[in-house]
């Protein structure tokens, strides 16, 4: 968007956005910016908060009022702890999800995580009444394999040959992220962006996953594959959680 931004200005368009990644807002310097600290894929905060959702709208529209740029300014205020769902009436639990196992390696432990959630995943889908699954077309069962080839230290064999090996990645690490989010979201209790978010990445296998594959991405020849071990796998606050054990 901060490429785009600078072709309609030339064009003069005057052109506001909202930034998750204060890094690639930097680097692409765009006329005028908001920075929101919320997590990724949340732009306005969280779900049905219209007062908030319009706060963030209203900060990022009023940028347009600066004539001089580039432009990157900080929103001020933290997304409230929203409840994302109610449970569904009359649950019955289709399966226990057991606390995060030590034994065994990050990938057997990765691939037990998701064969337990699948249950949970369906009853999700059923009571949404849809999934945001279905970008790389592969089952919740396959992503884990394609996952676990990553954390032998090498690319698998890429799932679609018309996007490159880093695309692949990122799509399949969102995806799996997403079939943990939403399979979480119907299990008992009341459970909040940040509580979700947590639960992922510092009580699955899945999380601890991503984390290694992030540092393997890393080191990759492949161009593609490099640049999204940035900040495009894992937030940079957990990052920095991890590394502090």
């Amino acid at each position: 968007m901060g490429a785009l931004a600078h072709y309609l200005e030339g064009e003069g368009i005057p052109t506001t956005q909202v930034s998750l990644v204060r890094e690639h807002t930097e680097a692409l310097a765009p006329p005028r910016a908001l920075w929101v600290p919320f997590i990724l894929g949340r732009p306005f905060g969280v779900p049905n908060d219209a007062a908030f959702q319009r706060g963030v709208l209203v900060a990022a529209l009023k940028l347009l009022e600066r004539e001089n740029g580039p432009l990157l300014e900080e929103y001020p205020l933290d997304a409230p702890a929203g409840v994302l769902t109610e449970p569904p009436e009359g649950l019955a639990c289709p399966v226990s999800f057991p606390v995060k196992r030590r034994e065994g390696s990050i990938a057997d432990r990765l691939a037990g995580e998701v064969s337990q959630l699948l249950a949970w995943h369906d009853t999700a889908v059923k009571h949404r009444g849809r999934t945001t699954l279905g970008v790389t077309g592969l089952s919740s069962t396959q992503l884990s394999d394609y996952l676990e080839g990553w954390l032998d230290g090498g690319a698998p064999q890429r799932y679609r040959t018309d996007i490159s090996e880093g695309d692949a990645l990122k799509q399949a690490c969102d995806e799996l992220k997403a079939f943990y989010y939403e399979a979480k979201s119907v299990q008992p209790g009341r459970h909040t962006s940040g509580s979700v978010q947590d639960w992922f990445w510092f009580e699955t296998a899945a999380g601890e996953a991503l984390v290694k594959i992030k540092h393997i991405a890393a080191d990759s020849a492949d161009p593609t594959v490099k640049a999204v071990s940035g900040m495009s796998l894992v937030p940079r606050a957990v990052e920095s959680r991890h590394a502090r054990g």
